[in-house]
């Protein structure tokens, strides 16, 4: 049974992540098959794909780490960056981070799920989006908890262990893939006032210094659906996955060129540092010593003035950039 219950899970962690993620970016709609294609998928967890769509293909990758227009910034119940104002139920994140991660299937079909407009709160019936959420939900909850425990006959009970047991297992390797993406230190935040006059390139640098890379073999790289490759990934989330490791070489070539950060370590570094953010931000300000001016998880360009890191090296006369302006710090 632990066998059979770790291959599930397994499974459905590789259909969530490989597939279903990466279909639904359209990054396999140049083949035309229309049982793969981002128009038609449906992926194997609660919340619809087309509401997830906007939420993330739309609204996260086009304002990643941006407050305000990014909901994926804490996923609406953490504080992950000092911009964010404390409220007193951000003491209790350490034990929200545990609950999210043990559910995230149902945080992201939450998070995805749009505010109601002023027509739809004066309206008595259901909203559209919401109707569709608990239509989703009841056919996965009918699946994984009734038909399937059903068939297995005297063995139900087996079955229905076996499938909390791997949505758990999916949700967990899912949340800690997810988070090791944005919010370990170098992971930057940005604020609206950013985004005013951003023009192409400015956004392709900010995706760059937004995400985090962690580092990973074959194996890990495809169970992750290659998202261990997430700086690349926000730079062309439409290219097919197995290719990221091939322009990851062309990316960090870039990085070096232009003196820029290309954030990646350890799965365990990146989730370590990301848990030391959670914690430390469950505290007001006032107990924090570093400011969002030059925190680890954001900083500013107040942080670089009279830096004498900026600037050509007086020795080779190559210009210095942001990477030997944060390691100057």
């Amino acid at each position: 049974m632990v066998l059979g219950t770790t291959a599930l899970g397994a499974a459905k962690s590789i259909e969530n992540m490989e597939i279903s993620h990466n279909v639904s970016h359209g990054q396999w709609d140049w083949m035309n098959d229309p049982e793969i294609h981002s128009s038609t998928w449906e992926w194997d967890q609660v919340g619809p794909s087309s509401q997830w769509k906007y939420a993330h293909n739309f609204r996260h990758h086009k304002y990643t780490n941006v407050l305000g227009m990014d909901e994926d910034v804490g996923f609406g119940v953490m504080r992950v960056t000092r911009d964010q104002e404390w409220r007193p139920i951000h003491l209790l994140q350490p034990i929200q981070n545990l609950l999210l991660a043990a559910s995230f299937e149902w945080g992201i079909a939450l998070h995805d799920l749009l505010p109601p407009s002023a027509e739809d709160k004066a309206s008595r019936r259901l909203r559209p989006p919401v109707r569709d959420l608990l239509g989703k939900i009841a056919r996965q909850m009918g699946k994984d908890y009734v038909l399937f425990p059903v068939l297995s006959g005297r063995r139900w009970r087996r079955t229905l262990k076996a499938n909390l047991v791997a949505n758990l297992l999916r949700n967990v390797w899912s949340y800690v893939v997810i988070f090791c993406g944005h919010f370990p230190d170098g992971a930057e935040k940005f604020t609206l006032a950013e985004l005013e006059h951003e023009n192409r390139a400015e956004w392709y640098l900010r995706q760059m210094l937004g995400t985090a890379n962690f580092r990973a073999g074959a194996v890990m790289a495809f169970m992750s659906g290659n998202l261990c490759y997430q700086i690349e990934h926000h730079l062309f989330p439409d290219l097919p996955s197995n290719r990221y490791a091939e322009i990851s070489t062309a990316v960090r070539g870039l990085c070096e060129k232009y003196d820029l950060p290309y954030t990646t370590g350890s799965l365990a570094r990146q989730y370590l540092l990301t848990l030391r953010t959670i914690h430390k931000l469950a505290l007001p300000n006032r107990f924090l010593r570093a400011t969002s001016d030059d925190a680890p998880e954001t900083a500013s360009e107040v942080k670089f003035r009279g830096r004498s890191a900026l600037g050509a090296d007086p020795v080779t006369g190559r210009l210095r950039g942001l990477r030997t302006a944060l390691a100057a710090r």
